[in-house]
């Protein structure tokens, strides 16, 4: 008899309605012998078949989701399945695009980045522990990569009770730096190095590549000063130089990773002068700039995650004001901002009344020109809004 997992009464509405998390909340008991991250059918309090997915009683999402057809069998075949029709929807986006967007994809607990030649993956979740190396294995075969690293050193892991992990898993192991290719506002081809082994994330913010096109592509960036703030190795900039722009700052408090970004500047056929590459704090180096005089035509802020816990959201919240607030400020009359946030627990409306907060205290109007998401390579499957978690704002400032 399979394992079940039975729900409270009155808690099967997120399950019909195809959510694919089960809270430990909304359980009742859990029937059989369980098998951490093992597969469990989920089962309303009168014993209806609601879903199956696997199982996690350490964490708070006892149960992922990943079928809601009680005829659908858990089994190689089903993840080769799930892996094909993922890889099958991403359009060819350059040398380098995500192929597996967790939750969104039917594979919730698994994220999986193509880098060239290279496979990068993610596993987030104890479920997709148990089976990595199969799903590794699955990968090889049905993308020819050259090799499989995995990167699964992020901190969610730990609310599943596992350890940080990195290491190669199929394959070769990749080099120290992987040269991808990525699309530019006029359609030309922008150069980047990678490091799947140590950058941020699984090597590079794949998630912007649209809109580093779609900033770049702005009127105001022709012939303009961009500031990029936490710019890390420079992909914005290097955007707006390829699209027009006269000179891009860029600000981070790593030196490696603008080191990072003087290379690709040069890489991509543009001089890499030292002042252009600021390292410190950015809040205070933007109220240096702004002490100084200093003024831009653009502004682009892409801060990392400032929300980790609901009880982040006031202080963090504060922090963005602050940052969009002093951005205004070193904007030239007409200029523009783009400014971003990656907190998924911070909403696009609390977002936008942040910024419209920022611009009253500022003393400055500011127009939305455009609203910006994530790239189409990490879809939001409808059923699961919490995979939205980039939200990004254009705006004219005058």
């Amino acid at each position: 008899m399979p394992v079940r997992v039975v729900l409270k009464p009155g808690r099967e509405k997120p399950a019909r309605l195809r959510h694919p998390w089960i809270f430990s909340g909304a359980v009742q008991r859990i029937d059989g012998d369980v098998i951490e991250g093992g597969i469990a059918d989920v089962v309303s309090a009168q014993g209806e078949f609601l879903a199956r997915g696997y199982v996690n009683r350490r964490s708070q999402i006892t149960v992922r989701l990943l079928t809601w057809d009680e005829t659908e069998s858990i089994d190689t075949a089903f993840w080769r399945s799930r892996l094909e029709r993922a890889i099958r929807a991403r359009p060819e986006a350059g040398s380098a695009c995500r192929l597996v967007n967790a939750e969104s994809d039917g594979l919730p607990g698994l994220v999986v980045d193509r880098y060239g030649a290279w496979i990068v993956v993610q596993a987030l979740t104890l479920g997709i522990e148990r089976i990595k190396q199969e799903l590794a294995d699955l990968l090889g075969g049905l993308t020819k990569a050259s090799g499989i690293y995995e990167r699964s050193d992020v901190d969610v892991r730990e609310k599943e009770g596992l350890p940080q992990a990195k290491g190669c898993l199929h394959g070769e192991e990749p080099p120290s730096e992987i040269e991808i290719a990525e699309r530019g506002a006029a359609g030309q081809e922008l150069r980047f190095l990678v490091d799947v082994k140590r950058g941020h994330k699984t090597g590079f913010y794949l998630d912007q590549s649209e809109n580093r096109r779609k900033v770049a592509a702005l009127e105001e960036c022709k012939d303009a000063e961009v500031l990029n703030l936490f710019s890390y190795t420079g992909a914005f900039a290097c955007h707006a130089l390829t699209a027009g722009a006269r000179r891009a700052v860029n600000v981070d408090s790593s030196a490696e990773a603008l080191a990072l970004a003087g290379r690709h500047v040069e890489l991509n056929g543009f001089a890499a002068r030292a002042e252009d590459f600021v390292e410190g704090d950015v809040f205070g180096v933007l109220r240096r700039f702004r002490a100084e005089g200093r003024v831009f035509d653009v502004v682009i802020a892409d801060p990392p995650k400032f929300v980790h816990t609901a009880g982040q959201i006031e202080k963090a919240s504060r922090a963005y004001k602050d940052l969009n607030l002093v951005s205004m400020q070193i904007l030239r009359p007409g200029g523009c901002l783009a400014t971003f946030s990656c907190s998924g627990l911070v909403s696009p409306d609390l977002f936008q009344k942040i910024v419209f907060g920022a611009a009253l205290d500022a003393g400055r109007d500011a127009q939305i020109v455009e609203k910006l998401s994530q790239a189409s390579d990490h879809p939001i499957l409808l059923s699961f809004p919490e995979a939205e978690y980039l939200k990004g704002l254009v705006c004219r400032v005058c």
